[in-house]
């Protein structure tokens, strides 16, 4: 396909780089910002604008590729003349882009995308499509950049949406408070890069509730006391703790210690 990338960010920039990588063709790059712009579209090997008003109307699909509040002003400024254009936004409904087409959809990227990733990572895709001729349209040009492809409507995807801030920002936001808390107790938060590591891959492999471990499960109320107390000087840590043993001990129930 012959493809617009609207937006210049982390996702457009990967995304960008797997069309371009199954040989689909990047027609155009828009971006607010020029110099950025004409760098992602040197990389793509296509030409760069910052007008709206200029974008090439030769394309196919048309990837907009901005960040969820910017999605609804930026669609009610294009005019596509009934081509495909989708969203790559978790929690932005397909039809604000009604504005921009009577042919739209959504192409979402269930993965964390950064643009210095030298090495493209694996990335499921959530599809829909206003119509039933659009999903197909995009479903198969999905099919071409993942193996991992599924159909979602707004309110399944926001679900999935939800699933992965829990899966992703909230547990790096916890290895931030830890490599805080390590930083400030002197002990070295990369010994604990091994355990993060194994505790990932076994995810592929068993339920996450058949692995869960640590003292909560397990009822350890001497080692969950000893640890409360070495948190005494971080009160928002200890509040945090004490909500997940709790959280812990009511899934599992009350195991003896041992």
């Amino acid at each position: 396909m012959r493809v617009v990338i609207i937006g210049t960010g982390n996702v457009a920039t990967i995304l960008g780089k797997r069309f371009l990588a199954a040989e689909h063709e990047i027609v155009q790059v828009c971006g607010r910002n020029a110099l950025h712009a004409e760098d992602l579209a040197d990389t793509l090997s296509a030409v760069s604008t910052t007008d709206l008003k200029h974008i090439d109307q030769s394309a196919d699909l048309y990837v907009l590729a901005v960040s969820d509040n910017a999605v609804a002003a930026v669609a009610a400024e294009l005019q596509l003349n009934n081509k495909l254009i989708v969203h790559t936004a978790g929690a932005v409904s397909k039809d604000v882009l009604s504005a921009a087409s009577k042919n739209y959809g959504i192409l979402y990227p269930l993965q964390s995308l950064r643009s210095e990733l030298n090495e493209l990572p694996e990335i499921p895709f959530l599809v829909d499509g206003n119509t039933g001729d659009d999903l197909a349209l995009i479903t198969e040009f999905a099919n071409t950049i993942s193996h991992q492809v599924e159909q979602a409507g707004d309110e399944q995807r926001l679900k999935l949406h939800v699933a992965a801030v829990m899966v992703s920002n909230f547990t790096n936001h916890l290895y931030t408070l830890a490599k805080a808390y390590c930083l400030h107790e002197k002990v070295d938060f990369n010994m604990l890069l091994p355990l993060i590591t194994a505790v990932a891959e076994r995810l592929h492999d068993y339920e996450p509730a058949a692995i869960q471990t640590g003292p909560a499960v397990r009822n350890d109320e001497a080692t969950i006391q000893k640890h409360l107390a070495l948190l005494q000087d971080h009160p928002s840590l200890k509040v945090m703790y004490t909500m997940f043993t709790e959280s812990i001990k009511k899934m599992y129930g009350a195991r003896s210690a041992g």
